[in-house]
């Protein structure tokens, strides 16, 4: 009998062990808590997690990027009205609105149904287990992956292009995948890949190995480049977010060389840099001036 309770002693211990590892039970969302979910995976077992903040990023907040802005807000607006739309890639340096636009747009049309799913990369083959889950749903979902990429030799790019040219088009169509990359193509390009190169013709012609890691860029309906701005927009953009923060002087000499010195030493103009570095000009302003350094 010793035996037995020291048997049954140990499995307890050993339980309580692996169940803070296992995956949650399989229960459906609470689809009324939140607008914001992430697909989670625990052993080999994906769920959708509830986000309980979002980002407070409005479309009037981001600057330079009109062009960005008006296309993928009129591709949004159709994807709610039911009308077909199209799966998105925004590419481009870092920095420059890529993310904080779909945030943004989650944030603009959340009240009319909008549904944000975060995905990581890693996760996107989980994306025929998801689209079912999400396909009985009378909300339209934006299946949302930042920083997607993909090694020379990960061939999990395959699975990516048969699922955007099926499922997110087909079983679920009130479904569509908006994916951040600084990398127009997804995938590195490399200098042997030159070498499958051809000329036929008076034309160039790829490599198939090169021809089918464009093709996946080629997916997404909606294609959008992001770049570093010029100086005067980049100051622009400085004053603007610190009128929104509350600070002063927005516009003055001193404000724009501080702004240019600090994007000088971050090696970027970009968005992000500019909200960065409104946030330390009006964080200053509030200091006593005996605290600054």
């Amino acid at each position: 009998m010793d035996r037995l309770e020291q048997f049954l002693d140990r499995a307890e211990r050993l339980l309580e062990r692996i169940e803070p590892l296992l995956p949650p039970a399989q229960t459906a969302p609470d689809w009324d808590a939140t607008t914001a979910f992430r697909w989670q995976r625990r052993a080999e077992r994906g769920y959708l997690e509830p986000i309980a903040v979002t980002p407070r990023i409005e479309l009037a907040h981001l600057h330079g990027i009109e062009r960005q802005k008006t296309t993928l807000l009129r591709n949004t607006r159709q994807h709610l009205a039911g009308l077909p739309a199209n799966n998105a890639l925004l590419w481009g340096a870092r920095g420059t609105g890529k993310s904080s636009l779909i945030q943004a747009l989650h944030r603009a049309f959340a009240a009319q149904g909008l549904r944000l799913i975060e995905m990581e990369p890693e996760h996107l083959t989980d994306l025929p287990r998801l689209l079912p889950l999400l396909a009985q749903r009378p909300e339209r979902f934006i299946v949302y992956c930042d920083d997607l990429s993909f090694d020379a030799s990960d061939h999990s790019y395959r699975a990516l292009k048969a699922v955007l040219d099926g499922s997110l088009s087909g079983c679920a169509d009130n479904v569509l995948l908006y994916a951040t990359s600084n990398r127009r193509h997804l995938v590195p390009e490399q200098m042997a890949d030159n070498d499958q190169a051809r000329i036929s013709g008076g034309e160039l012609h790829h490599g198939d190995g090169v021809e089918e890691r464009i093709s996946l860029s080629e997916r997404f309906g909606v294609r959008l480049s992001f770049h570093p701005f010029a100086q005067e927009r980049y100051l622009e953009i400085v004053g603007s977010w610190i009128e929104h923060l509350g600070g002063s002087d927005g516009d003055s000499e001193a404000a724009r060389q501080a702004a240019l010195a600090y994007a000088l030493d971050r090696g970027s103009r970009s968005g992000r840099v500019a909200w960065q570095f409104a946030r330390d000009w009006v964080g200053r302003q509030g200091l006593p001036a005996a605290e600054h350094v």
